[in-house]
């Protein structure tokens, strides 16, 4: 064991860090502080101190709280607890909503100055909107993962752990998950129960690696079918937030609805579908993702557009081949596209935002899960000539520190 490892010490905790962990200083060395808030002093436990740039610590008593902090809203993940018996999941639970959405606020802002080493007023005069539902942040999420321990008990791992914390609440959960969740103690020797509340049909139980069924999820007046052990937004509200939100972020002067227009990491065809509704039913749009039981969902979702296609594939490979192969009647296409992308958390990267850059598109609409990925990849983009134009953020995930941006990148 490392000297400082299990030591306590009284922390002033100062800011706010990306992955939902607060910032202290200890003698000139940082310490990321869990379940702390910026403002409080704390009393911390040292978990890790193998790295010479920062350590690990949690809080395991406030000494000074924070006006903004609240009782948790998940007795299993309270700072009341053993950090080592608290559940994971609900990291920002103890603090009240509206500062949530500041602090996420602040890492956003952060992340762009950072990495984009952008300083303007569309990357610093951002907000966190809420979406609709219970002001207390509750009762929102429609898909839920379980872990069973070897007694047969279900609950979530334990933060940066695999050990299983039994739970009998979970106030984050829509109520018909939070009912059927019980169901998932009667399935002893499995990994995992998911429990899955579509928007037509009652909440259902995929046990372990289960085979797939079709479900129907609704935004709007306009159904998606889709697996149920596929991709959809967890969020209540998610997909129609969206849907709205990338309808809103496209620059209707820059899109040609007859362009070789694209969706990336496309999924079953909601923000294609989002595009096409749109610009009418003649927008050409090319939806891409790499499960090819989304894509197989994908087109039938968006048969009735005429104009749009499902494709397979790895979008690094796709976008890179389409640029190889594209000839100059392909490429005025494309210059005129709008290329919208919603990548997994880890970002586009490097090599997608180089395929994209050479196409040269009027417009890129990029929908991100992560502030920093984000904020690496608007600055590769700009180094390709795209500047932001325009930025929401959407508060996807209360009493997390997940949170969703929505960026309209325009060619220079």
């Amino acid at each position: 064991m490392a000297e400082s490892q299990g030591k306590e010490l009284e922390l002033d905790v100062t800011n706010i860090a990306h992955g939902g962990i607060s910032v202290a200083r200890h003698e000139g060395r940082v310490i990321f502080v869990s379940d702390a808030i910026p403002g409080e002093r704390v009393l911390a436990r040292i978990t890790e101190d193998s790295k010479k740039s920062f350590w690990r610590a949690e809080t395991v008593k406030v000494v000074e709280p924070s006006e903004h902090r609240q009782m948790h809203v998940w007795s299993s993940a309270s700072v009341a607890r053993a950090p080592e018996d608290r559940a994971g999941g609900a990291e920002f639970g103890h603090i009240v909503p509206a500062h949530q959405r500041e602090l996420k606020r602040q890492v956003i802002v952060d992340s762009l100055q950072r990495f984009a080493k952008l300083d303007t007023p569309v990357a610093t005069d951002v907000t966190v909107e809420a979406l609709p539902g219970a002001e207390d942040g509750t009762g929102w999420r429609t898909r839920v993962r379980l872990h069973v321990d070897e007694s047969g008990r279900p609950g979530p791992y334990a933060a940066r752990s695999h050990r299983v914390i039994p739970v009998t609440e979970l106030p984050l959960a829509t109520s018909a998950v939070q009912e059927a969740a019980p169901l998932a103690a009667r399935f002893a020797g499995e990994e995992h129960v998911d429990i899955v509340q579509p928007s037509v049909g009652g909440a259902r139980l995929i046990v372990g690696m289960q085979k797939p069924t079709t479900i129907t999820e609704t935004v709007g007046d306009r159904e998606f079918r889709l697996a149920d052990t596929g991709f959809w937004q967890v969020h209540t509200h998610a997909a129609s937030t969206l849907t709205s939100a990338v309808q809103d972020a496209i620059d209707p002067e820059l899109f040609d609805a007859s362009a070789h227009n694209l969706d990336l990491y496309g999924g079953v065809g909601l923000l294609a579908a989002a595009v096409a509704d749109r610009f009418g039913p003649g927008t050409r749009v090319t939806t891409v993702e790499s499960d090819s039981t989304a894509t197989s969902f994908a087109a039938r979702n968006l048969a009735e557009w005429n104009g749009a296609e499902a494709a397979t594939g790895r979008v690094e490979r796709w976008i890179a081949q389409l640029a190889a192969s594209a000839n100059s009647r392909d490429r005025a296409r494309l210059r005129a596209a709008t290329i919208v992308l919603d990548p997994p958390r880890a970002g586009a990267g490097k090599q997608v935002v180089q395929s994209i850059g050479g196409l040269q598109p009027a417009q890129i609409i990029y929908v991100a899960c992560d502030p920093v990925a984000l904020a690496r990849d608007i600055g590769l983009f700009a180094e390709r000539g795209y500047a932001l134009a325009a930025l929401r953020a959407f508060d996807l995930f209360p009493h997390t520190h997940h949170v969703e941006a929505v960026a309209t990148l325009v060619r220079r």
